[in-house]
């Protein structure tokens, strides 16, 4: 039978709110213009508190920019660091893995401005015939740095300049917390489903919605945490291309008891290119985690479920279970009244016999808790209202797992 105490329950609301000075910002607007790659030749200004840091100062936060190949993306990128607003301590901690175009150059020649304002420059690196990968140089950047806070940053992103003060001060409020925020995607058309989904999520849904394709529920260059508890939690995984070291990092930061903390302001430029690191990782192994971090987290502690969903997707997380919690399974349900008159889905390649048949249902009909299997966003708003319709609570009676 189900029961509301066993499943995954949504934490008391995290969100604070942010002052009423800094919610007026009009931060989708406010990118500033980054100097060409080939004009050296006027420094910058950046504000009182910047040029006035005392080198010798304990380091507040440091940015960690691992760097591969990066030459396109880097002035606009540093230009960001620079113009940060934050009045406390600030050093930047670069990891130069294997790069063979222009980047150290271009590195080098920031190091300069940075530093002339008060910005300390750390630069690590390796120059072998192949990059270590993502984890491996975030991880070095961080080893090499002091600060008592990490603000995450891609070589291809560029942050607004309120970014480290109202994430470090979310932070302080939150030291348990990854604190992530809302980003502006650039070109501004490009996965608008998964722009919407990472701007819009209640306190609530960054806890629930962790089981979904679309990974962490604040996405990596958002990232920022303590050092303390980022030591806590563990390195990122180095095994390179092809693993999804910031999922893998963020599911382990739950399991320590961390929570998640999303400041409702847009204060990354977040770009999509081709040469995308994540591009790498395949679906399968994607796949692959979430089902176990499913099982681990909700359905250990399910005595039974339905899945949502009686076509591909449905069935292939069915055939992806474990054998207890496939017995978990009471039914699939479905809107396609094909599906639903069949009656039945038969796993053919169970070892089981006889083989099992699942029910087949109308949404209606079925019993609470669902792994949903449907995606969001996508069906213009039907799915969405069959949900509201039930009267369910998220975290409790479903979880979304498309």
């Amino acid at each position: 039978m189900w029961s509301r105490d066993r499943a995954v329950a949504a934490p008391d609301r995290l969100r604070s709110e942010v002052s009423g000075a800094e919610r007026v910002l009009a931060v989708t607007d406010q990118l500033l213009p980054s100097p060409s790659s080939s004009s050296t030749s006027a420094q910058p200004m950046a504000p009182l508190s910047v040029r006035s840091r005392e080198s010798g100062s304990k380091i507040q936060v440091s940015i960690i920019l691992p760097v591969h190949n990066a030459e396109c993306w880097l002035d606009d990128c540093l230009q960001s660091v620079l113009e940060q607003d934050f009045e406390g301590t600030l050093e930047l901690s670069i990891f130069n893995d294997a790069s063979k175009d222009k980047s150290m150059n271009i590195i080098n020649k920031w190091k300069i401005r940075l530093e002339a304002l008060g910005i300390r420059v750390i630069i690590g690196g390796h120059d072998s015939p192949s990059p270590r990968g993502v984890g491996f140089s975030k991880n070095q950047a961080i080893a090499q740095s002091s600060g008592s806070y990490l603000c995450f940053l891609d070589s291809d992103d560029v942050m607004m300049p309120q970014r480290v003060r109202l994430q470090y001060k979310a932070a302080i409020q939150h030291p348990n917390s990854i604190i992530g925020c809302q980003v502006k995607r650039e070109p501004p058309n490009s996965t608008e489903r998964y722009t919407r989904w990472i701007n819009n999520l209640t306190s609530e849904q960054l806890i629930t919605q962790v089981f979904t394709s679309y990974g962490p529920t604040v996405i990596m260059p958002t990232w920022f945490c303590s050092q303390e508890w980022f030591s806590k939690v563990g390195k990122f995984d180095e095994s390179g291309k092809g693993v999804p070291e910031d999922l893998l990092f963020f599911y382990h930061h739950l399991r320590k008891g961390g929570e998640v903390f999303l400041v409702e302001q847009c204060l990354l430029l977040y770009r999509y290119h081709p040469y995308a690191a994540t591009h790498s990782v395949l679906e399968s192994t994607i796949w692959q985690h979430r089902v176990q971090f499913l099982e681990e987290r909700a359905l250990q502690h399910w005595t039974s479920f339905t899945i949502w969903n009686a076509g591909k997707q449905g069935r292939k997380l069915y055939r992806s279970l474990s054998p207890v919690n496939q017995k978990k399974v009471v039914a699939f349900c479905d809107v396609d009244k094909n599906k639903i008159k069949k009656g039945f889905y038969s796993y053919e390649d169970s070892k089981e016999r006889p083989k099992p048949k699942i029910p087949i249902q109308h949404f209606k009909d079925a019993d609470p808790p669902f792994v949903i299997c449907v995606k969001l966003d996508l069906t213009g708003g039907t799915f969405e209202e069959n949900l509201e319709s039930l009267n369910l609570q998220e975290g409790l009676d479903y979880l979304h797992f498309s």
